[in-house]
């Protein structure tokens, strides 16, 4: 085979056009794709189904930080104070033996609720005086202490709903400027003031209602328990665990919110603010300082070289010397 053939065979292996064996009036067509392999052809799907998985990952990860976390924290806490109280219905049983048996009333039911308007609810006892009846009503009113904390309970489920799905999903344009962090921070200082003053309230409206439903305090209605000769006693007390449990849960939120009140501020404008604020008399002082010594370093390195510069003896200086017994001897 000559050359020129050799090189033209060569020619159209590597390349997809060219000489072809017979010359360069030939051109090969174009090559078929190489076959996929399915490790190939799998990986888009994989990709696909990875993706969505390292998204919740990574949106979920926010609940790590104390922002975060405080508000899920919150959101439990809300639930479990106006459960507690929004849910209470609670009662005490009373019994009077008059001495004639046909009058007495061993079973008294009192039942009481939220939101605690005690002088609504009205029972009868027997007077022990015949067959009338006397009509009574417990005293106290602690609906609006009650209320008022139930209210401030809900709202701040609400907002700790909202906000830790904020942090969650929308982190980014929570971030993205200084009005969401002023809202949340402003927001988070009136529900601490809130939850303190709707606990302290409530406490207070708790007392009273324990105070109210007090079955000695409520045998002391009775007229018929005025008479010796007859036997008032109580069978059984309210159970106030649950209302005792909701001021707890109340004080809890209190300290959670003003707790993060901190983490929130840390994300205004105000703390960035203040802290570049304190950073710039330091770096001001630093450079200063440095440029001081700098300032003393090259006085020093310039002065000494000066120093040494005047005290040796210029070129002009020896040369003049040099040349006044070249000419003398030359004169002799």
């Amino acid at each position: 085979m000559d050359p020129v053939s050799q090189v033209g065979r060569t020619w159209s292996g590597q390349g997809g056009g060219g000489w072809g064996p017979c010359g360069p009036g030939r051109r090969e067509g174009p090559r078929p794709p190489p076959h996929s392999s399915p490790l190939l052809s799998s990986l888009p799907l994989s990709l696909a189904l990875v993706r969505p998985k390292l998204a919740s990952a990574g949106t979920f990860r926010a609940l790590k930080e104390p922002l975060a976390f405080l508000r899920a924290l919150e959101l439990l806490f809300a639930i479990f104070a106006f459960a507690t109280c929004g849910g209470y219905s609670g009662g005490l049983r009373l019994s009077v033996d008059c001495v004639n048996k046909t009058e007495s009333n061993l079973s008294i039911d009192i039942a009481f609720a939220y939101p605690f308007r005690l002088q609504q609810v009205t029972f009868e006892v027997p007077t022990c005086e015949g067959k009338e009846r006397q009509k009574l009503a417990l005293t106290g009113d602690s609906s609006s202490s009650a209320e008022f904390f139930v209210t401030v309970a809900v709202f701040a489920f609400l907002y700790s709903l909202a906000a830790t799905v904020v942090y969650i999903f929308f982190q980014n344009k929570y971030r993205e400027n200084n009005r969401g962090p002023l809202i949340d921070f402003i927001v988070t200082v009136v529900f601490s003031f809130l939850w303190l003053v709707g606990s302290s309230a409530w406490a207070k409206g708790l007392s009273d209602v324990k105070v109210a439903t007090d079955p000695k305090e409520v045998l002391l209605l009775m007229s018929a328990c005025k008479q010796p000769s007859n036997k008032c006693m109580a069978v059984h007390s309210p159970v106030m665990s649950s209302l005792n449990t909701s001021v707890v849960f109340g004080f809890l939120n209190f300290i959670l919110w003003a707790g993060n009140i901190w983490f929130v501020f840390k994300e205004t404008g105000w703390h960035s603010s203040g802290q570049r604020y304190l950073s710039d008399p330091m770096e001001k002082h630093s450079s200063s300082y440095n440029q001081g010594g700098y300032n003393q370093d090259s006085y020093g390195s310039s002065s000494g070289y000066s120093q040494q510069a005047s005290l040796g003896p210029s070129s002009d200086e020896f040369g003049q010397q040099s040349s006044g017994p070249a000419s003398f001897t030359n004169q002799i």
